[in-house]
């Protein structure tokens, strides 16, 4: 035997158990096949669909992903996640306080769960400190419209809102035995693409209120029926926060009422009372007394005649 392995053997066959890598069609065919193998089961679910390449577009978003790119520990499994977030392989996404649970379609469907501790009490102090008085309203917090000031503290390294990578864990179900598989990177990215949408989510998944970090959401300064910096909330916005659905239809307005034609008629006079009845004078007649009833017949005596 050549001392030379067959053409058939390489120094990779131990990665042999790996299927072959699929193209971004065919991930996306198969994360949609499932999807629609799920619902005919009555399965709810929450995936993570991208219109474009663009993974977020808010500064929620970006900022969620900015964060988990600035750590090195995390660079070399992040292309991967990108390519399947992508490729709309992320089938549910579901973000609750400190957790993530999601489903991604790759060779077959993994299911990933990561955890997130909380906000420090000693750094939500210092954000709730530097942020007194800055922020006007929930609105202008969701929508990312803050001051640079308010935006460093949020964002700040190990001591901001995103968490570090020492306060996140992650577990997936595939086989991949590294510290962050591409299946966890995807659901990553897809936490930013959520936040685009759902920016509240952040607050609960990091354990924190909003309502500390307005100084008066209720009582922001209005001029003529605006909100204060000049711009109104569209109905689809609020709705999108607050979980409502407003109808913004117009009422519609009642018809004129037409005007006669012609000259318009006099008001008729009120009739007249009538005058009250004088009271005759003199003594008032005394009442005639009843008619007394006639006497009864009186019965013949003797016996009665023969007819």
């Amino acid at each position: 035997m050549s001392r030379y392995r067959s053409s058939r053997y390489s120094r990779y066959d131990r990665y042999s158990f790996f299927p072959p890598r699929k193209s971004k069609g065919e991930r996306i065919a198969d994360a949609d096949k499932k999807i629609k193998a799920l619902a005919k089961k009555g399965v709810k679910l929450s995936p993570v669909t991208l219109e474009g390449s663009k993974i977020a577009k808010t500064f929620w978003g970006k900022a969620w992903c900015d964060n988990i790119e600035s750590y090195r520990d995390y660079a070399y499994r992040l292309e991967r996640g990108r390519s399947y977030v992508r490729s709309n392989s992320i089938i549910d996404l579901v973000i609750g306080a400190g957790t993530i649970n999601a489903q991604v379609m790759g060779s077959a469907l993994y299911k990933v769960a990561v955890t997130v501790k909380p906000v420090p009490a000693a750094h939500w102090k210092t954000i709730r400190k530097v942020c007194a008085g800055k922020i006007g309203s929930l609105i202008e917090l969701l929508r990312g419209h803050i001051s640079e000031e308010v935006m460093a503290v949020m964002t700040a390294h190990k001591t901001g809102l995103f968490p570090s990578p020492s306060e996140i864990a992650f577990t997936c179900s595939c086989p991949d035995s590294a510290t962050m598989c591409k299946h966890v990177a995807a659901a990553m990215y897809g936490i930013g693409h959520r936040l685009d949408t759902h920016p509240e989510l952040l607050f609960l998944l990091r354990g924190v209120d909003t309502a500390d970090l307005i100084a008066s959401a209720t009582t922001a300064p209005f001029t003529d029926g605006q909100p204060a910096g000049g711009e109104t909330l569209a109905a689809e916005e609020l709705a999108d926060v607050f979980g409502v659905e407003l109808d913004d239809t117009p009422a519609a307005a009642a018809p004129a009422v037409k005007r006669p034609r012609g000259r318009p008629r006099k008001a008729q006079a009120p009739a007249q009372a009538a005058p009250p009845a004088k009271r005759p004078r003199g003594r008032p007649r005394k009442a005639q007394a009843p008619a007394q009833a006639a006497p009864p017949a009186k019965r013949p005596r003797g016996r009665p005649k023969k007819g």
